[in-house]
């Protein structure tokens, strides 16, 4: 009896835990392990059902498991997409931060004004009002779509559900920072692990009621779409916010220059302690809205905005070894094996030594006491070396000469900076087997294909099993094999077989930038993409004489160099690497790649620019052709609609060949009319 009791017992705790697990994936949607896992526990009771019949007598494993579906939150588009920010590390990214605005705007070094606010470490949200009234509220999800949590975010008190006063925006899409509190985080801290998967956890609960028991608290910092803007500067809008009921930072300033950036930064980060939320640095904004609106966004961020990150925190760890690994672009990178050591929360047990120039200038051995950080709270690297504590017997480290394959590597001499490169490479491509594994991981990305479950413990499961092992692959996985081996149940498979068949329709742009190519990045696959319109024409660049002829084009447009189009020369001079593009296309939809400016003044027109311009920098010169539905081209040719001429210093023998293939000539001064009119 005692044994049937002490299963019994065992039997609930495994209920229990795993009831646990179905609340964090379908309802709070924040899994606590991975799907596998998940599979094997659930395996695990449900074989312990069918080896005791007392078990099955209990009942207890009916209507177990819940419909994802029915837990899931509704999608919405966001009417102005939430663009993540880039980070500043140091004074001199600030230095660059500023310079640039001045550059884009043509501004001659003016300490134009800048809005600081702390930066929360909390979750994202959109409130959209109509008139005055609250009628959507949404998460930052993927930043162009985000889930329905309205309800939940009701529960939060100060958060206005109607705006009353005089002047209300017809719309306006308020921009919000979600946290909890330092305090009352420590009441439920066994629940979660620090208090952002806190304050996400509990937005992500379906019953609002639950979320209601937890006290979320918010600071408004922005909007996205306001109609009408009323607004002449950012400092304007907050103080608005707050006439209207809304929380905003009280630590909010406004000021001017490097020296006063730096000044308001040291003395946050010194009192961030004291703080009642967690922040991990601070937003510099451009104040003037007209300034802001000319600067525009990339695809990915605000050019007006930065995070400047606090420093790092540090520790001392001892170095066990040092390994090298194979990028996918076949860098070869040096990684310090170090004793566990907790880092900001952390615990760490790698640590990047970036190259073999940076381990010869610290003189970083194995066996050596460092100290480590790391950097923007995310990279762990060696800051430096206890060479008092270094033994006798030490000797400096030799950097291999050969890859992992065992093939050659080169440092490349780079032409833009007229120097030899500071990491070695592999050149073998797809034919080195561990280039091949992180391209793989690359292309499952989520900047890439996006494809969940195969992450890149999967891919290295699946490429020691020979499931994978090149992206066609991916498409062809003998989903019937993957069910014999451990950790892979039902719903893992489900998962995979959907996130794969998904993933098959991709836009040009993410397939270029899933390749892998070297110095091509997601801009860069962007304006490629915007070059080639289709898969068709860029699988031009498989036929050497049809890609000679592309790379001439190329290397003159706007945003692509002659570092880029060597790179891709390279890449398709690999027969291997033509092989496998192939291969891959030949699985996928590829969508045309289209312009998302569509209208404006110069909708489907192809312009050309020379020369410098009085009121505003070529750059944003170019950016307004764009956001006018044009494209800038980087040469001369027949395609060509218009030149644009500035009046400083333009190209004589580009207005000559214009002239020549009467292509249409816009002066800076009808330049600056169109742009009026």
């Amino acid at each position: 009896m005692k044994n049937k009791l002490l299963i019994i017992k065992e039997f609930k705790n495994k209920l229990k835990i795993l009831k646990d697990h179905n609340n964090s994936y379908f309802n709070l949607d924040k899994p606590k392990i991975s799907d596998a896992d998940y599979d094997e526990f659930k395996k695990e009771i449900f074989d312990l059902e069918k080896k005791y019949e007392f078990l099955k007598k209990l009942n207890l494993l009916n209507g177990l498991v819940g419909s994802p579906v029915s837990n899931k939150f509704k999608k919405i588009k966001h009417i102005s997409p939430m663009l993540s920010l880039s980070n500043a590390f140091n004074r001199d990214n600030i230095v660059d931060f500023i310079k640039k605005i001045n550059n884009f705007l043509n501004l001659n070094d003016q300490n134009i004004e800048l809005i600081s606010e702390p930066k929360i470490d909390g979750i994202s949200a959109s409130l959209v009002y109509k008139k005055g009234f609250l009628e959507k509220g949404l998460s930052r999800g993927d930043g162009k779509i985000g889930e329905d949590i309205l309800e939940n975010l009701k529960t939060i008190k100060n958060i206005p559900k109607r705006i009353n006063g005089k002047i209300i925006p017809e719309l306006m899409e308020v921009r919000c920072e979600i946290y909890i509190g330092k305090k009352e985080f420590t009441k439920i801290q066994n629940k979660f692990a620090n208090p952002r998967n806190a304050a996400g956890g509990t937005l992500r609960q379906k019953n609002p009621k639950d979320t209601a028991k937890i006290p979320l608290k918010y600071f408004a910092y922005g909007y996205g779409t306001i109609e009408p803007p009323n607004f002449l500067k950012h400092s304007d809008f907050l103080n608005k916010m707050k006439e209207w009921g809304f929380q905003t930072n009280p630590l909010v300033k406004v000021l001017r220059g490097v020296e006063q950036i730096e000044k308001q930064h040291k003395k946050i980060e010194n009192e961030r302690s004291k703080l009642d939320y967690d922040i991990d640095g601070l937003v510099f904004k451009v104040n003037d809205l007209k300034l802001q609106k000319r600067l525009g966004n990339t695809s990915n961020s605000p050019r007006w905005a930065i995070a400047y990150k606090f420093s790092a925190e540090k520790a001392v760890t001892k170095i066990k070894n040092i390994t090298i690994q194979v990028g996918r672009t076949g860098a070869i990178t040096p990684v310090a094996r170090v004793e566990p050591v907790t880092v900001g929360g952390v615990v760490v047990s790698n640590a990047t030594l970036h190259n073999e120039d940076e381990i010869e200038r610290k003189d970083i051995r194995i066996g050596d006491t460092i100290k480590i950080q790391r950097a923007g709270d995310v990279i762990p690297q060696v800051v430096s070396v206890d060479v008092s504590k270094r033994k006798n017997d030490s000797s400096k480290f030799i950097f291999p000469k050969n890859c992992l394959c065992g093939a050659e590597t080169k440092k490349e001499f780079s032409k833009t900076t007229k120097k030899q490169d500071a990491v070695r490479r592999c050149i073998k491509g797809y034919d080195c087997k561990f280039i091949a594994k992180e391209r793989l991981k690359h292309i499952v990305s989520k900047e890439a294909f996006n494809i969940d479950g195969l992450g890149k413990k999967v891919i290295e499961q699946f490429w020691d099993l020979n499931l994978i092992k090149e992206p066609s692959d991916i498409f062809d996985l003998d989903l019937n094999k993957i069910e014999k081996f451990e950790g892979w149940g039902e719903l893992s498979i489900n998962n995979l077989k959907k996130a794969i068949f998904n993933s098959k329709e991709i836009s040009l742009d993410r397939l270029i930038f899933s390749l892998g190519i070297r110095h091509i990045g997601q801009e860069n696959a962007k304006i490629l993409a915007g070059f080639f319109q289709t898969i068709e024409n860029f699988l031009n660049l498989l036929d050497l004489k049809k890609r000679n002829k592309f790379l001439i084009n190329l290397v003159e447009l706007d945003g692509i160099g002659e570092t880029q189009t060597q790179s891709i020369d390279n890449f398709f001079s690999n027969q291997t690497d033509c092989r496998i593009v192939k291969n891959l296309v030949s699985k996928l939809k590829v969508k045309k790649y289209t312009l998302l400016k569509t209208g404006g003044k110069f909708s489907n027109k192809k312009l050309m620019f020379t020369g410098g311009f009085k009121n505003m920098s070529r750059t944003e010169a170019k950016a307004l052709a764009e956001n006018n539905g044009g494209k800038v081209m980087g040469s001369i040719s027949k395609k060509l609609d218009f030149l644009v001429v500035g009046e400083t210093k333009p190209t004589k023998k580009k207005i000559d060949q214009a002239k020549e293939m009467n292509i249409k000539i816009i002066l800076e001064k009808d330049w600056n009319k169109i742009l009026n009119s």
